[in-house]
């Protein structure tokens, strides 16, 4: 699968602007401010739907207009495939594929298999658990559309779970036979989730490990477990367990929406113990072994961003991560960095074609 080309208009620092590529490594380079990030951004929204490090849609529009169009070309299974992402301010965003509009945007998911390796993906280590199950989640939704389907019917039990509980306390009722169906529903749609995820994970976890072994070398040992009390007991039993305690809180306590990763090296707390320099490789592996993952799922190889791989990491590990994507087994990929003189020496000595982008305050160069 191939990005050929790429147009935009009224996106973040965009006007209007078109991009062709090359079909293994592209380089966007200039300096800090001039949209790099938004070009990948715009790829990765093509993909998903929605901008990775923007979700809130209106602040994708350039200022002062109204709408954006992001407008993709590209090769699938020897197919050409156009796929139109428009957003209007005060109405709901578009998706298009060879001009037919999706009914809903899950239905697009995992058609283009994507994966970015960015600065932003910090998160996964020091913010919530939140923000790990979105990743997990993202990972299985690319290959398993059901499993996409029965979240969004397990986040919607949830929500009205937690409605009814505010409306016993407002009330001063408690009604046990309604809380009941929702147990039942919550049981039916969690217990797939969790079996999905220890399965994914159970599948995951020895890729990521090869994953880091080879960016570092096989200098220290990681480890990435999956925590949830589902492991221990049934749904239904925590939820009875934790019914005091939900009346309370007035919201749902336990559940699969409250699962975690763990990420350790050698034993403890990457958050705490590993340096920049180890977290970095730990979330790149991290996003390398999604990207085995996802192809060994879709028997596609999915487009790759890297996003300033510079950033924290010296050359000789960023060498070993453009050497690792140097072969069949990977696609096109896509890097941004601050300095064309650095990103070009890195590419110049692996064998496959490429193509050096340089943007300039809004233009670019070819």
């Amino acid at each position: 699968m191939i990005l050929k080309s790429l147009s935009l208009l009224n996106y973040k620092n965009f006007e209007s602007i078109n991009f062709e590529f090359d079909d293994k490594i592209n380089c966007l380079v200039g300096n800090n401010g001039v949209g790099k990030t938004n070009i990948l951004d715009a790829i990765y929204h093509l993909s998903f739907g929605k901008s990775y490090f923007n979700p809130i849609t209106s602040q994708n529009i350039k200022h002062n207009t109204d709408f954006f169009v992001i407008d993709g070309l590209y090769t699938k299974e020897a197919r050409d495939e156009k796929v139109i992402v428009s957003a209007k301010r005060g109405q709901k965003k578009v998706i298009k594929r060879n001009a037919k509009i999706y009914d809903t945007f899950s239905e697009h998911i995992g058609f283009l298999p994507l994966v970015i390796i960015s600065p932003a993906d910090r998160d996964l280590i020091t913010e919530g658990s939140d923000t790990r199950r979105k990743f997990i989640d993202g990972v299985i939704s690319q290959s398993d559309q059901s499993y996409l389907k029965t979240l969004l019917k397990y986040s919607k039990i949830v929500s009205q779970r937690n409605s009814l509980l505010k409306y016993f306390t407002a009330n001063n009722t408690f009604d046990p036979t309604t809380l009941e169906v929702y147990n039942q529903q919550m049981h039916e749609y969690g217990s797939i989730i969790y079996e999905k995820r220890a399965a994914f994970l159970e599948t995951f976890i020895p890729i990521f490990e090869n994953r880091y072994q080879a960016i570092s070398s096989g200098k220290e040992s990681v480890t990435l477990s999956y925590q949830s009390k589902l492991s221990e007991t049934n749904l239904l039993t925590l939820l009875e367990q934790s019914l005091s305690k939900d009346r309370m809180l007035q919201y749902t306590s336990v559940g699969v929406h409250k699962d975690d990763l763990s990420f350790e090296i050698e034993g403890y707390p990457i958050k705490k113990f590993g340096s920049q320099g180890q977290q970095k490789s730990f979330l790149i592996a991290l996003k390398l072994a999604q990207f085995d993952f996802i192809k060994k799922q879709s028997k596609v190889n999915p487009i790759l961003l890297l996003d300033d791989i510079f950033d924290k990491l010296d050359e000789k590990r960023v060498e070993h991560i453009i050497k690792l994507v140097d072969d069949q087994n990977f696609g096109q990929l896509f890097i941004s960095d601050t300095h064309a003189d650095r990103t070009e020496s890195v590419v110049k000595k692996i064998s496959q074609s490429y193509k050096i982008i340089k943007l300039k305050s809004n233009e670019s160069e070819h």
